[in-house]
């Protein structure tokens, strides 16, 4: 964090190619010297931030802001409004008047604060009442603070931040609103009994099926699966749901790290009723690569995607029907997923360890579930919120 805040800040909107540059530059100039920062692919940021190429945008506006001093730039920020987060019920914690921030990055306390203010400012002036952030820049992608877990380098589709962040948000009159978890649970040796007799109970029940994905009916798995995900989750808080657009640019851009065996659909009496997805933890190679598959990461990447070999894999999402929520056959369905996939990826994969979430704090189906395979919380993110 640098010494030389001498003169004064001032917060400029992004509004061209270069501008917007600066901003997608500035988290690889600030993270560089954090050892568990896995810096993004550009071409990905590029997308997220991008109008016509992110769909979100279908229904949603943003505006991005720099800050500088002295010739400089110093921190930057997003501020976005999403009609279908308007739409949902205030008791869900998006609902009307509720606008979002992200994509905070800041040298200094100074420049934080300021950004926060100039982003709280545009959502003011269209009607918003409550800065609900950080996401960024959909609940869907990579939401809230990291504040617990940072000695050890996220895994695929997670976020990582500066300790500072925490500070200067709440000195900015922020108030936790919500806390998201993160487990790692080891995976080697298999699961406690219990989980043991659960899953053993289920293969034995004719009407359950679990079956793989089939990736020659990628485009109908990957509907099937997020229809599903928009049902299980529709009473979570902070649930938006994904527009049919969302869910072909989700499918599209997972296309290339999803293997048949790592994700799971359960059916009863024949009905698609759960589902499991498990991605290898790409930011194993990410790390090294800066941001850019140029020259020969490329080829590394498509290489290690043939059949990757990842200690660790991550559970980034997982639902079962409403109808079932709470039920016996929602846990039995669940443990039968996680236990058949477990196999798979000791086997085929020489993984070591799952990591699993993010899991809100008061989802006490899921948090049970991780509590019975005996996962431990590795990493907490928290969203904030601020009257305006």
């Amino acid at each position: 964090m640098s010494a030389h805040n001498e003169g004064p800040i001032t917060i400029v909107p992004v509004k061209d190619k270069a501008d917007l540059r600066e901003f997608v530059e500035l988290a690889y100039r600030l993270n560089r010297g954090d050892p568990a920062w896995v810096p993004p692919l550009k071409g990905e940021v590029y997308g997220l931030l991008t109008p016509g190429k992110n769909p979100w945008f279908e229904h949603g506006k943003a505006q991005y802001f720099l800050a500088r001093r002295d010739g400089r730039t110093t921190g930057r920020i997003s501020a976005h409004i999403d009609e279908l987060a308007l739409a949902q019920p205030a008791e869900q914690g998006m609902g009307p008047g509720t606008g979002n921030w992200g994509l905070l990055e800041a040298e200094d306390e100074a420049s934080a604060q300021a950004l926060l203010v100039a982003a709280e400012d545009w959502l003011r002036t269209r009607g918003m009442t409550r800065a609900l952030g950080p996401l960024s820049i959909s609940i869907w992608d990579e939401p809230g603070l990291l504040i617990e877990g940072f000695d050890t380098p996220p895994t695929i589709m997670l976020g990582h931040n500066s300790p500072l962040y925490r500070g200067w948000i709440e000195g900015a009159g922020y108030a936790p609103a919500k806390q998201l978890l993160n487990y790692s649970v080891a995976i080697a040796d298999g699961f406690p009994p219990l989980v043991n007799r659960i899953v053993a109970a289920g293969e034995k029940n004719a009407r359950i099926r679990i079956r793989k994905v089939d990736k020659r009916r990628f485009d109908a798995e990957a509907t099937l699966i997020m229809g599903l995900l928009n049902d299980a989750w529709s009473d979570n808080w902070g649930f938006v749901p994904l527009t049919d657009s969302e869910i072909a640019y989700v499918g599209k851009k997972l296309k290339d790290i999803v293997f048949e065996d790592l994700i799971r659909v359960a059916e009863l009496d024949g009905e698609p009723v759960a589902f499991m997805i498990v991605l290898p933890n790409i930011n194993q190679l990410l790390i090294d690569m800066d941001g850019s598959l140029l020259p020969f990461n490329w080829a590394r990447l498509l290489w290690w995607l043939r059949k990757p070999k990842s200690r660790i894999l991550r559970v980034p999402l997982m639902g079962v029907a409403k109808k079932l929520q709470n039920s016996r056959m929602a846990s039995t369905l669940a443990f039968m997923m996680i236990e058949f996939i477990r196999r798979d990826a000791v086997r085929d994969y020489d993984a070591k360890q799952g990591d699993i979430g993010w899991v809100l704090d008061d989802n006490q189906g899921m948090n049970a579930v991780a509590e019975a395979i005996e996962a431990k919380v590795n990493r907490v993110y928290q969203i904030y919120d601020k009257s305006l």
